[in-house]
């Protein structure tokens, strides 16, 4: 008996000393890695096959890897914000600057009655722009963030291209360029029509001001099998080639038009609202010749069989 006490003592003893090492074993895996976490560093036990280790070693990496997905994201959106602050900045510096001039020109004594109102309206075009770049900047904003929620829905299109069309007009009279909608029929397609109005209004005045006095834009309505393509077309200064892809970037402006009046904002604005829509856009152009936009909006079937009286 007293030899079988004995015995049990042993294993018990040894038992305990397996587990203590045991547990020891894995108190220095799991500090190690909480270093390594810490550290940024890979995780070094996550080949390791014993049991209970293992998992830890499994469920260790996972948390490093959420970690540094979520520092990535926040220093992804932390240059985001810099560089959308810095843009901001750079698209109001000239309206201000001539706000701030204006303003100082119209304290000046002795200024007659039509001086003061020329800086008047000067002034008025300049708070316009500011106004315009604000409001344009909050939308991007928000359509990035999903904050702006709008419906589309299946709605007949010609209404909408004139919508645009009177938009712009008088700046396109202004400057002798004419605008010419070849007849269509109208269609009904899935669309928003006071977004896809000011997208409309964004090609179109891109290309009243890139196209030169006595030119002309043209819009041509095309239906294919499951798109409407709103084609906006002129004879303006056109596009080189490798910058076809980037003008629909953010903030995006070619070098041939720096010294002309813009933000960078239009196109890449205009996307957005697209991809909302579940339509798209596209360009092409021959440098010299003019350039044509593309909006690209899904047809509703059935309903254009109904209006069509098929």
């Amino acid at each position: 008996m007293t030899a079988i006490l004995a015995g049990l003592a042993v294993l018990f003893g040894a038992g305990c000393l397996y587990g203590w090492r045991r547990n020891r074993k894995m108190y220095r895996v799991i500090d190690r890695m909480l270093d390594e976490i810490l550290d940024g560093e890979p995780i070094s036990q996550s080949d390791i096959r014993e049991g209970e280790i293992s998992s830890l070693a499994s469920k260790a990496k996972r948390i490093q890897e959420k970690v540094d997905g979520s520092i990535s994201q926040a220093q992804e959106e932390k240059e985001q914000v810099k560089s959308l602050i810095s843009n901001m900045s750079h698209q109001l510096k000239t309206p201000l600057a001539g706000l701030m001039m204006y303003r100082e020109m119209l304290e000046e004594d002795g200024l007659d009655h039509d001086t003061r109102k020329k800086f008047l309206k000067k002034m008025k075009q300049q708070s316009e722009k500011i106004d315009w770049i604000l409001q344009s900047l909050f939308k991007m904003v928000n359509l990035e963030q999903g904050a702006v929620v709008f419906e589309a829905g299946p709605l007949p299109v010609k209404a909408t291209i004139l919508d645009a069309v009177t938009a712009v007009w008088d700046r396109a009279d202004g400057r002798n360029i004419s605008i010419v909608t070849e007849p269509f029929e109208d269609r009904i397609l899935w669309h928003n029509r006071k977004w896809t109005a000011e997208v409309l209004v964004n090609i179109l005045e891109n290309a009243v001001k890139y196209t030169s006095p006595g030119g002309s834009i043209t819009i041509r309505v095309r239906s294919t099998e499951m798109y409407t393509e709103i084609a906006v077309q002129d004879t303006g200064r056109g596009i080189r080639p490798e910058e076809l892809t980037e003008i629909f970037k953010r903030f995006y402006r070619s070098r041939d038009v720096e010294n002309l009046e813009g933000s960078g904002i239009g196109l890449y604005l205009s996307r957005l609202i697209l991809e909302r829509e579940k339509g798209y856009l596209t360009a092409s152009s021959v440098p010299g010749e003019g350039s044509t936009f593309s909006v690209f909006l899904q047809n509703c079937q059935n309903l254009n069989q109904n209006l069509s009286g098929e």
